[in-house]
């Protein structure tokens, strides 16, 4: 599956820029540059973002159901609107006990 920047300019829905698929996490690229980058994210349910250490704070918000958000070993329950703040280097995992969709925002620059 090719993944390209979505078109600028260009009025579009977010939720209806990715689809489900079955058995599976998808991502879908908005922005990528390298001072970060924007992408939008749907799971299937049962699926799970293995876990990972990033040096970057992320930046994640519900846009469609309901996911599960791992930091630290602490869970928390995210609905469609809510957003929270993954902090820099914070172990974390992110599970689909019923399939959702999110926005996932890195930026990279700011931490000199």
């Amino acid at each position: 599956m090719e993944n390209i920047e979505v078109e600028k300019s260009k009025v579009f829905i977010i939720v209806e820029i990715i689809e489900y698929v079955p058995n599976a996490v998808v991502i879908k690229t908005i922005i990528k540059k390298t001072t970060g980058n924007v992408t939008a994210v749907s799971f299937d349910s049962g699926e799970i973002l293995t876990e990972k250490i990033s040096p970057f704070d992320t930046f994640i918000q519900i846009i469609e159901g309901r996911g599960e958000i791992l930091i630290k070993d602490h869970s928390q329950t995210l609905e469609t609107g809510q957003a929270i703040i993954i902090p820099a280097h914070s172990k974390n995992v992110i599970k689909a006990n019923e399939r959702f969709k999110m926005i996932s925002t890195i930026i990279k620059s700011g931490y000199e």
